[in-house]
């Protein structure tokens, strides 16, 4: 059925959407979208570290690292974001993460790789619970809140679209200079920052009441510790950590174990984002056909038995890099959509952010694990045993509690 908010259709819904602010908020929104994103590099970005010397367990050390950062900040960011405005929060990680970027241009050590991860960490830090909680607080100020799974969704279809143009560029650029798609993403990211300080302001950013650190604490544990939310939580954590540990093997299987030349990732990835922007527009359908748990369940399993299936078919691998990218694609606004469902306004970014630092947690063992592994024997074999894991832990979860089970709590309730 979805959540109880997606009710609001037919002519109420185009009266709200017919006013002149909406259709603007909705239009930066989108522009937002547009300007974060990784297209430039992401293609050659395993590539260019491995250029560098580095090998798979120091590539995973860093990814752990930033996932650290990631953990020591979400907190804390997410009350910045609640404490002195959406706003402010999503440009203060603008421009960590254009500081990050625009560092790989002239950074040559593992250490100096270090720090720039803990940049990025930390700028996605203040993203993270603060840009969703912005477009959800603005839906419900201008629009309909039950309308965030399908705008979210939208947003993210405009950010893979043109991550897949910028993707097309990656490989031309590597060829030229191995710094070059650095310094465009680097370049790009910046002018999210204009966009952002051009955001209307929402209700909290005028509220008078004020999230206290003594505020803050009870609301996580009590939002993320109960049902509805803990469950679900822990069980995308895990499906995101799969997926983010064998996206790193994405360009070494292509080139090295399928034969794909450098030139052809820009293009491969390219189409692993068209993919993805098809599948996160329709993130609102989806959750609407197959309901919020029926929606996690399907999409994380089917994209999960498609990790084993390289490891006696090699070619597969195609197919699961389309999967993955279109699963995170589709879960991401569910997902955020469900939980600030079940928060209120006073403290959103705060729990969003939370649920963040348990992505985090989770990832951050992993990373370097599998890296050790990949070293030990090779990616596919390692990716096939990830999609193991999962699925032994999925049947674990599912005995405990379902993930979403109760679609239909509001801030404030749990279930029984």
């Amino acid at each position: 059925m979805g959540r109880a908010a997606d009710h609001a259709r037919g002519s109420g819904e185009a009266m709200r959407f017919s006013g002149r602010l909406p259709s603007r908020l909705i239009l930066k929104y989108y522009i937002y979208q547009a300007t974060t994103t990784f297209g430039f590099f992401w293609p050659v970005f395993t590539l260019f570290l491995l250029s560098r010397g580095l090998s798979y367990t120091e590539i995973g050390l860093l990814s752990s690292l930033s996932a650290g950062a990631t953990v020591v900040g979400e907190v804390p960011t997410g009350y910045v974001g609640d404490r002195l405005g959406r706003r402010n929060s999503l440009v203060i990680g603008a421009a960590l993460l254009t500081v990050s970027l625009l560092g790989f241009v002239v950074v040559h050590t593992f250490w100096g790789f270090a720090v720039l991860w803990v940049l990025w960490g930390l700028g996605g830090a203040f993203q993270s619970g603060s840009a969703d909680a912005w477009l959800y607080d603005a839906l419900e100020t201008h629009l309909d809140e039950g309308e965030y799974t399908r705008i979210r969704g939208r947003g993210g279809s405009v950010n893979q679209w043109v991550s897949a143009a910028t993707m097309l560029t990656a490989g031309g650029l590597y060829s030229i200079d191995h710094r070059l798609p650095f310094l465009a993403g680097g370049l790009l990211l910046a002018l999210s920052i204009p966009v952002v300080l051009s955001f209307p302001r929402t209700a909290t950013d005028t509220d008078e009441d004020e999230l206290t650190v003594l505020d803050a604490l009870p609301v996580i544990q009590e939002r993320l510790t109960a049902p509805p939310l803990r469950s679900l939580v822990l069980y995308v954590a895990l499906f995101f950590a799969i997926i983010g540990a064998a996206d790193e093997f994405i360009q070494p299987i292509a080139t090295r174990t399928l034969g794909l030349p450098e030139t052809g990732l820009g293009p491969l990835y390219a189409s692993f984002t068209v993919v993805a922007a098809i599948a996160s527009y329709f993130a609102g359908d989806i959750e609407d056909r197959l309901s919020t748990s029926g929606a996690v369940f399907v999409v994380s399993v089917t994209t999960t038995i498609l990790f084993v299936v390289p490891a006696f078919a090699p070619l597969a691998a195609f197919p699961l890099f389309f999967g993955m990218k279109a699963s995170q694609a589709v879960l991401r606004p569910i997902v955020s959509g469900y939980i600030n469902d079940h928060v209120a306004s006073l403290g959103r970014a705060t729990v969003l952010s939370a649920a963040s630092l348990v992505y985090a947690v989770v990832r951050l063992p992993l990373r370097p694990m599998v890296g050790w592994i990949a070293d030990l024997t090779a990616p596919i074999p390692t990716t096939a045993l990830l999609g193991g894991v999962f699925l032994a832990s999925a049947a674990v979860i599912y005995s405990w509690e379902t993930p979403a089970g109760n679609a239909d709590a509001s801030p404030g309730q749990t279930a029984d």
